[in-house]
């Protein structure tokens, strides 16, 4: 085992798809000179070369157009775009053009394409840089949508993504770039097809992914010291979701709580949620909770953003809720 960061673990596995395919080719703004905004890409330029590491224009919906044209010339895109609030600017090429390609062409041709951004709030970056939109993006066919919640994913996601046909989004939660711990030294690709159980239970299923799933394990923490047995889900593929996994916890702890950062309002939330009523209602012994960001745009100051997010403490409180209803 090694100590890494999640930040180290994501330039890891980009180091070694593009020395491994000689396709793959990283662009962005600011990914090569400057190290990346999140210095994911720090040192690739010198080590590869301009032509590996392409430092583009600030205009979203060029570099993402051109990775889709590299994409179907045979090349093995990665593209970042800095933060998710900025995707919005490429939004016409990555839902009328990479998402649609193979459906309009008859399955002529693939897009495959791995679009990389940093997501969520809690870094005091304000309305306009704090935003959670994987839950939009996980509404569209012919895109597959990523959150890596662990080291262990953000070393494995990239290389099993590129090699899907289709387009990839893999959306890094910007408070998870700094977060350390121990990575075996052989850690490599990972499966993207299911959701995992990061804590076994029996009481209540807390269901999550991304940014957080370390809040959750902390709220599982703290209702295990009050004798409630929490089971803990990363969602970790947010479409297509992994239904399987979360009927299977649910028929178990008959309970359930749905924990995402984004807002709840036609949140990815909402959809599970529909999704468990409709194939496992008479499994549940209580009303399926939420615990969403609330309605606002993400404030700056510390104080009201932390009461603006999910927090262990509301995800605890809302387990509580639920399991105290006894069926």
């Amino acid at each position: 085992m090694i100590t890494t960061t999640y930040r180290e673990a994501l330039r890891s596995a980009l180091r070694e798809a593009l020395v491994k395919d000689p396709r793959a080719f990283l662009m962005g703004e600011d990914v090569g000179r400057y190290g990346g905004s999140y210095a994911v890409s720090k040192g690739l330029l010198a080590e590869l070369g301009p032509d590996r590491i392409r430092d583009t224009p600030l205009s979203e919906l060029t570099f993402v157009g051109a990775g889709i044209g590299a994409a179907l010339g045979g090349m093995r895109p990665i593209v970042e775009v800095m933060t998710v609030n900025f995707s919005l600017l490429a939004l016409d090429q990555i839902v009328n053009n990479a998402a649609t390609i193979r459906h309009m062409s008859g399955g002529q041709f693939s897009i495959p394409l791995v679009i990389r951004m940093a997501t969520g709030a809690g870094r005091q970056l304000a309305a306009q840089h704090a935003h959670s939109f994987e839950g939009w993006y996980a509404h569209i066919p012919g895109i597959r949508i990523l959150a890596p919640a662990t080291l262990e994913d953000a070393r494995g996601m990239l290389w099993t993504a590129l090699e899907d046909p289709d387009p990839v989004l893999i959306f890094e939660h910007q408070a998870l770039y700094n977060m350390e711990g121990p990575l075996a030294e052989d850690a490599g690709p990972v499966d993207i097809d299911r959701a995992a159980v990061r804590r076994p239970g029996k009481d209540v299923s807390l269901i999550t992914y991304g940014g957080t799933l370390g809040k959750t394990r902390q709220a599982a923490d703290t209702l295990a010291s009050d004798g409630v047995d929490a089971e803990v889900i990363d969602l970790r593929t947010l479409r297509p979701l992994d239904m399987p996994t979360l009927l299977a916890s649910v028929k178990k702890t008959h309970r359930a709580v749905i924990v995402d950062e984004g807002w709840r309002s036609g949140s990815l939330a909402a959809e599970i949620s529909a999704r468990l009523a409709e194939e496992a209602f008479f499994e549940l012994d209580a009303p399926i909770a939420r615990v969403c960001s609330a309605e606002v745009p993400i404030p700056y100051p510390k104080h009201l953003e932390d009461a603006a997010l999910p927090q262990p403490a509301t995800i605890v409180a809302a387990a509580r809720e639920t399991v105290g209803r006894r069926g």
